[in-house]
């Protein structure tokens, strides 16, 4: 296993790695300095588009030509060519201390994305579906702060953290309907040494990953959620993980450069980094596109 500092950019708050299959070119996001980057699997040709205010995920459209980004408020198209940024819907509008954040596309094309108290500490957020024809819909609520959303390889069972909860939770996922059900608790998360479950991604064995925030480590959990493998990062806040590169088997980390609040600890010349892990032996799966 081989750990490199892939893109030095110092994002206040990486977040949302993406690789996009048919591109062939990586996308990540800054959160609070309203950024979205893209790269090559080894991180030349960089690029950045910015939004107006902070951004939680994105999502790649159909066409290829632009993306859904979850922004603090709302649903936004993003156009790649003109940088131009258009609203869909707000599904919060009204409540000033929210923000949407981390979020996935479905096998069906959906867009998942939860929202988050910016404190951190009242369950004030909701989960909501984005469905291609831009209605949006709330599927769960009582959040804290949403991360980690992602998939079993078949699509059935649907992986989420409200990361201050100390669990992550599986779902039965209704792929006819964008619906879940039967919430239980995947794992349970140790946070006595400050650490939360952030970014999320599925392998192709079915085994999820998640980053260990504030704790320097990422967790590969394998299906009946015990703990399969722990990696060690040269930065505390890891944020986020994703499967890219050509084969699918370089496993993506995003990091931040600066804590969203007081309480939480400062880190090394390397914070903020885009990372890149090979040498694992395992593949991801295609992150699917947006549907419309």
């Amino acid at each position: 296993m081989r750990i490199e500092v892939l893109v030095d950019v110092k994002t206040t708050l990486g977040e949302g790695p993406l690789w996009d299959v048919e591109q062939q070119r990586f996308y990540w996001i800054d959160s609070f300095d309203g950024r979205v980057f893209r790269c090559t699997h080894d991180g030349r040709e960089v690029r950045a588009w910015d939004v107006p205010g902070k951004i939680g995920s994105i999502a790649i459209r159909k066409d290829g030509n632009g993306a859904i980004c979850s922004l603090e408020n709302g649903f936004h198209t993003l156009d790649f060519k003109t940088g131009d940024v258009e609203l869909i819907h707000d599904p919060e509008a009204g409540k000033d201390a929210n923000r949407l954040n981390d979020g996935k596309v479905d096998k069906r094309g959906r867009f998942i994305a939860g929202s988050m108290d910016t404190q951190e500490s009242g369950p004030n957020g909701a989960l909501y579906r984005l469905d291609p024809d831009m209605s949006v819909h709330k599927i769960d609520d009582g959040i804290i702060v949403s991360n980690g959303p992602c998939w079993s390889p078949d699509g059935k069972i649907f992986y989420f953290a409200d990361s201050w909860s100390g669990e992550i939770w599986a779902y039965d996922y209704d792929l006819d309907t964008g619906t879940v059900s039967n919430r239980r608790t995947f794992t349970k998360v140790d946070t006595s040494q400050g650490g939360a479950a952030d970014g999320a991604t599925v392998d192709s064995e079915g085994y999820v990953w998640s980053a260990g925030v504030y704790v320097a480590k990422l967790y590969r959990y394998a299906p009946d959620g015990t703990v399969d493998r722990v990696i060690d990062m040269p930065v505390k806040k890891v944020t986020s993980v994703n499967f890219g590169g050509p084969n699918l088997d370089i496993l993506y980390v995003t990091s931040m450069a600066k804590p969203p609040l007081p309480r939480f600890p400062d880190d090394g010349v390397q914070r903020g980094s885009l990372f890149a892990i090979h040498d694992l032996g395992i593949k991801g799966i295609p992150e699917p596109r947006f549907g419309a």
